[in-house]
């Protein structure tokens, strides 16, 4: 992290900071959005690098608009904010109207379908999400919930709770083998081709849907999804959300998979019609699913809790204490590296004018300023700067 010394002088908090050249500044506490109350150690880690204005958790959108227009009247407003997915904000014109000072915004969620990109991109707001931080716990939930709709691990579970195996007349009902199953995945990108490797050792044979055919994997591509569907045991969501992808799964594609198939979702609760979900689970139209994400999250359709073909989690796959510790370090790392790019002035040319001066290749503060322009050009919101000697 950048080495940054706080202290009070009339009332202001200050920081100490070294800039590239040895040049050492004395500089206002960043003031920083936090739309959610973070939770210790994160929120610990947050208050000893920056000034957070927080939104309580939960907000009405009344009390988050009298927190917004607060924030906005400070003497020194937030020029970041840190958002995150299903909450009362929405990083829209209507929120980058309310605290016109912002000008980046750092996601907790790989997904960004709570942040207006192309409103952000028209302002030269910067955007960074969470990265691959959670990647490897995304893909490990979504091959348990595979195990555990075909092998009834849940429903097993629930039936020895009842007390229903001393009264069990005959075998309990036979679950499914993974090893064979034909899967396909929507979306393979980071999560989507770790979900593919996990699955591939379960000797399980592996196909795929995506924007474009991808010539570093040898799996079988479909640019249509019902047809996908129709060639798959096994269904996963692993998409981003946007227009192209709400309902990507519906009624025909549900239709195409079959009684004998499963659909697991660990991407975007929207991106699978849910009432024709639930009516195809209910009329036996396909076998299972396994549902990490909901359409109206919070609100799950109660008809999916009493069916024992269904495994559902509160969108909590991303909840280990090893990716909320890498996530800590990561959002803090994005946001010293725009507040380091603020004081070197102009995003377009800091770097620059910094690192003639103080000598990139040695210097720990290009590493982490570079991780954060390359997750904002990822997002196609600013350009993928490189330094001048880095040829």
């Amino acid at each position: 992290m950048l080495a940054a010394k706080q202290y009070s002088e009339h009332g202001e908090s200050l920081s100490a900071m070294t800039i590239p050249g040895g040049v050492q500044r004395i500089l206002p506490v960043p003031a920083v959005l936090f739309i959610r109350r973070p939770g210790a150690p994160f929120g610990n880690a947050m208050h000893e690098r920056f000034r957070v204005l927080e939104l309580p958790s939960p907000a009405s959108s009344e009390q988050a608009a009298a927190f917004l227009a607060a924030a906005a009247a400070e003497p020194d407003p937030p020029r970041a904010a840190v958002v995150m997915g299903g909450g009362a904000v929405r990083a829209d014109a209507a929120f980058l109207d309310a605290v016109p000072s912002v000008r980046c915004l750092v996601s907790t969620a790989a997904g960004v379908d709570h942040i207006d990109l192309a409103e952000c991109a028209r302002r030269g707001v910067a955007v960074a999400n969470s990265g691959t931080v959670y990647s490897a716990d995304v893909a490990d939930h979504a091959v348990g919930m595979l195990i555990d709709v075909l092998r009834r691990v849940s429903a097993a579970g629930r039936f020895v709770g009842r007390g229903l195996w001393p009264l069990q007349e005959g075998e309990y009902p036979l679950g499914s083998k993974l090893g064979g199953k034909r899967v396909g995945i929507i979306g393979l990108g980071n999560i989507g081709s770790l979900v593919a490797k996990r699955l591939e050792a379960f000797g399980c044979v592996i196909c795929y849907n995506s924007r474009r055919r991808m010539d570093s994997v040898s799996y079988r591509y479909f640019s249509n999804v019902q047809r996908l569907a129709s060639e798959s045991d096994v269904l996963v969501v692993a998409c981003a959300l946007n227009k192209e992808t709400r309902h990507i799964v519906n009624e025909d594609v549900l239709e195409a998979l079959g009684k004998d198939g499963v659909v697991i979702n660990i991407g975007r609760g929207a991106s699978i019609d849910e009432a024709a979900l639930v009516s195809a689970l209910k009329e036996g139209r396909i076998a299972g699913a396994g549902l990490e994400v909901f359409e109206n999250e919070p609100k799950v359709p109660p008809e999916l809790m009493s069916m024992d073909s269904v495994v559902l989690t509160p969108h909590s796959a991303v909840f280990t204490t090893e990716s909320r510790a890498d996530l800590c370090q990561h959002l803090i790392c994005n946001l010293e590296a725009f507040f380091a790019a603020a004081i070197m002035g102009d995003r377009r040319d800091w770097m620059y004018e910094g690192f003639k001066k103080g000598g990139c290749h040695t210097s720990e503060w290009f590493a982490k300023t570079q991780m954060f322009l390359n997750h904002a050009a990822a997002l196609s919101q600013i350009d993928n700067i490189r330094c001048p000697c880095n040829k």
